[in-house]
C-alpha cells in the first residue's frame, strides 16, 4: 500500500518529484490555509486557462471556466473558505492526502502532462460524506527554471465513463 504522504518519485528524477511536491503537499496545504500566495508562483499566467469538466464524460458538456488565472484564482480562494468553514470528524489533511493520487506525470522536453485523481472522500461532523471523485488533467511546462502549471482541464469523472 502506497504512502500518501510519500513523494512516489525519487528526488534523482527531479522534474517528476518537483511537480508531485507543487501538486500535492504544496497544493493541500495552501488550500487548507485559504492561502493563494503559497501556490501563487506555481502558475504560469501568460496564456493560462482552466476548463471545467463538470464531471460530464462528454466534452461537448465542458467550459472555459477560468479563461484567465485570475479567474481560476478567485474560484480557488471562494472554496477554500467554504472548505474552511466546514467541520469535519478526522482530520482534513489526510483525508485529502488519501484521497489523492499523483503517480502518471508524462514529460516531453520541456512540458509535461500530470494526471492527478481523487477517489474517496472526508467524513463531516454531522456523519454525511463529503465525496471527492474527480480527477484532472494539469499541463505545466518548465517556466523561468521550474515547473509551473500552465493550464489545466479538471473536474473530470474518475472513472471517466
Amino acid at each position: 500500500m502506497r504512502d500518501p504522504f510519500q513523494n512516489p518519485f525519487p528526488s534523482s528524477d527531479a522534474a517528476r518529484h518537483a511537480i508531485w511536491e507543487m501538486l500535492v503537499p504544496r497544493d493541500i496545504d495552501a488550500f487548507l490555509a485559504a492561502d493563494w500566495s503559497m501556490v501563487a508562483d506555481d502558475f504560469v499566467e501568460d496564456g493560462f486557462i482552466g476548463i471545467d469538466g463538470k464531471r460530464e464524460i462528454s466534452p461537448d458538456n465542458w467550459c472555459l471556466a477560468f479563461p484567465t488565472l485570475a479567474a481560476y484564482r478567485d474560484e480557488w480562494l471562494r472554496q477554500a473558505k467554504d472548505f474552511a468553514t466546514q467541520s469535519f470528524a478526522e482530520d482534513r489533511r489526510a483525508a485529502i492526502f488519501t484521497t489523492t493520487t499523483l503517480e502518471d506525470i508524462e514529460i516531453k522536453g520541456e512540458a509535461a502532462l500530470v494526471r492527478k485523481k481523487f477517489n474517496g472522500g472526508l467524513t463531516k461532523a454531522d456523519g454525511s460524506r463529503d465525496v471527492m471523485q474527480w480527477q484532472t488533467l494539469y499541463y505545466c511546462r518548465l517556466h523561468a527554471g521550474r515547473w509551473k502549471i500552465s493550464g489545466f482541464t479538471g473536474y473530470l469523472p474518475n472513472p471517466m465513463g
